[in-house]
């Protein structure tokens, strides 16, 4: 079992909108398996779209892969990885096939930027770009009041 990551208080809000979406990704697949109507799903993947992730990514961009600049090759991956994800998020068609891409795909970017990005952000940063980091972030809205809890 590798050890966890110290992450700097500074990035630790980032580090929690990161679990969010791996609970967007753990409720798209429940919903999956439970044969949930991918309209259903979706619904829920386009809120969590336009208040959760696409802030994130926006905070992300302004402030955080900043530290490296956007030549770094980490930083590189991950403004390509924003990309294709923000252009699953807005596709309407084939929803099932699209689910299971957003599902894979935003599990395998957050594990890179918390394993490897964040690290090396963590390491460069100093304290200044840390407390620009942490005062830039805002707390997303709560999504507990979605009233289609079809993951249960």
């Amino acid at each position: 079992m590798p050890k966890p990551i110290k992450r700097h208080v500074s990035l630790q809000p980032l580090s929690r909108d990161h679990h969010r979406g791996l609970l967007l990704c753990f409720k798209i697949r429940e919903g999956l398996k439970r044969n949930v109507e991918p309209e259903r799903i979706k619904a829920y993947t386009d809120w969590s779209w336009e208040h959760e992730l696409a802030p994130h990514f926006e905070l992300e961009e302004k402030f955080t892969f900043t530290v490296l600049g956007k030549n770094h090759p980490h930083v590189r991956q991950a403004l390509s990885e924003h990309q294709e994800l923000k252009t699953l998020f807005e596709k309407k068609s084939d929803l099932k096939e699209v689910l299971i891409k957003i599902e894979e795909k935003l599990k395998q970017h957050i594990r890179f930027e918390e394993r490897i990005l964040f690290n090396e952000i963590q390491n460069h940063a100093t304290q200044e770009q840390l407390s620009k980091i942490e005062q830039s972030h805002t707390v997303p809205e709560n999504c507990e009041f979605w009233p289609d809890k079809f993951w249960e």
